[in-house]
């Protein structure tokens, strides 16, 4: 099989594979469409069987990170700790939609910088939506996209708020307080941005009346060490990040420890527990690395890394702008994370300026703002979301994202470029 026939079938299924996630035609998982991919890799010879299973080990420390989260996120919410969180966050609202929802924004601010962009879809997003029923908000839209939006715009405050950081600078990684300098006004722009934006297109329904006086539920035992399982794990994995280690097994073990003592506290079966994690997400993700090895084998990849490579020889600056805006929108077609794989591999290659590696962590982190699936946080919002009963088209979700990403990113690299002008 020539590498022209490989090139093309493996960008065609690709291509294929993430219309199907974003569209989820007959109303199909996610995952089924990534996974569907990646065997028809294998079949048509695309890809080999090793290098496809070389391509799911790739993801091993996301798909530890993930079920460390979700599990802490499920035994939480089963333990009651959303809904007195829900109960609190209304009664200090005091029946003001704008306070609610400037209050629900600076939460997922803390918790996407200390716990992760993923964190924040799994664990903040059912205690919103818990606290819209609480407050018997007529309009939940406008909160609940909060939970998705802060999500990734507050990711690149930390190295751990966002699992793609760890991919894109892999082993290049800066220690915290050369990242700090690098990150802390652009992540400030985001932030900002995204929070004027988002409130600006929601205006309209934060009109609405809403109750503020509600009783506060009692916290089981289970809830209040559910509650401090949530705060030891942000410890554990900003001394992990301190440290160089990886995020995903210090998760696992923080998750699933929270849930047993939960558990064991509630007396109550880790089944409902076990039922209530969304696993179809990491057969999702899985599918998506391998489609990133199929590119890689295939030689798509190094063939855009020396385009780039030459590129930046000429302007560093404006390959620094398209590559990041091409990242931004390749995040929403196929996912931020392989998007960042692709990209982490392309600096692998070659020795590229620092400036290129910056701005393309924003675009990987801040891009995905557009659609439901430019990030595994949008999609984990959209699990959550979908277990509450609630439902967000992809349609009504782009048309924030038109209004809210394009500002908040392009400020954001504006602020990179400024703060990091020794690194250029």
């Amino acid at each position: 099989m020539s590498v022209e026939i490989a090139q093309a079938g493996t960008g065609a299924i690709a291509a294929l594979a993430a219309a199907g996630i974003v569209l989820r035609p007959r109303g199909l998982p996610e995952a089924v469409w990534a996974v569907a991919a990646a065997m028809l890799l294998v079949a048509l010879r695309f890809l080999s069987p090793s290098a496809a299973w070389r391509g799911v080990l790739t993801g091993l420390d996301v798909y530890l990170f993930l079920i460390g989260m979700m599990l802490l996120s499920e035994v939480a919410r089963e333990a009651g700790l959303f809904n007195w969180l829900a109960a609190l966050a209304t009664r200090l609202a005091r029946g003001s939609p704008g306070r609610l929802f400037t209050l629900v924004y600076g939460v997922g601010v803390v918790v996407t910088v200390f716990l992760s962009n993923d964190a924040t879809a799994v664990v903040l997003t059912p205690a919103v939506a818990a606290a819209m029923r609480v407050a018997a908000v007529s309009e939940p839209l406008p909160y609940l996209l909060v939970c998705a939006f802060i999500a990734n715009a507050a990711s690149f405050v930390l190295p751990i708020s966002n699992p793609a950081n760890l991919v894109v600078y892999g082993s290049h990684m800066p220690p915290l307080f050369e990242w700090l300098p690098l990150f802390a006004l652009p992540s400030l722009a985001a932030i900002a941005a995204t929070y004027i934006m988002l409130r600006w297109s929601q205006r309209h329904r934060l009109s609405h009346e809403m109750v503020h006086r509600v009783e506060m539920p009692h916290l089981s035992l289970g809830g209040r060490v559910a509650g401090v399982g949530i705060i030891a794990t942000a410890i554990v994995l900003m001394a992990a990040s301190a440290w160089g280690y990886q995020l995903g097994l210090p998760t696992a073990i923080a998750g699933t420890a929270t849930a047993a003592i939960t558990l064991f506290a509630e007396g109550k079966s880790p089944v409902t527990v076990v039922k209530g994690v969304s696993w179809g997400v990491l057969p999702l993700v899985a599918g998506l690395f391998v489609l990133v090895e199929g590119l890689q084998q295939t030689g798509s990849i190094p063939a855009l890394a020396r385009l780039l490579l030459s590129a930046a020889e000429g302007s560093t600056a404006g390959t620094a702008w398209a590559f990041a805006g091409a990242t931004a929108l390749a995040a929403n077609l196929v996912n931020n994370l392989p998007a960042g794989l692709v990209a982490a591999t392309i600096f692998q290659s070659a020795e590229f300026p620092e400036m290129l590696r910056r701005f393309v962590l924003i675009a990987v982190d801040l891009g995905p703002n557009l659609s439901v699936t430019g990030s595994l946080a949008t999609i984990l919002w959209l699990a959550a979301l979908r277990r509450e009963g609630i439902s967000v088209s992809g349609w009504a979700f782009i048309k924030v994202g038109i209004a809210v990403m394009p500002p908040a990113l392009v400020l954001s690299l504006l602020a990179a470029w400024i703060s990091g002008p020794a690194a250029l």
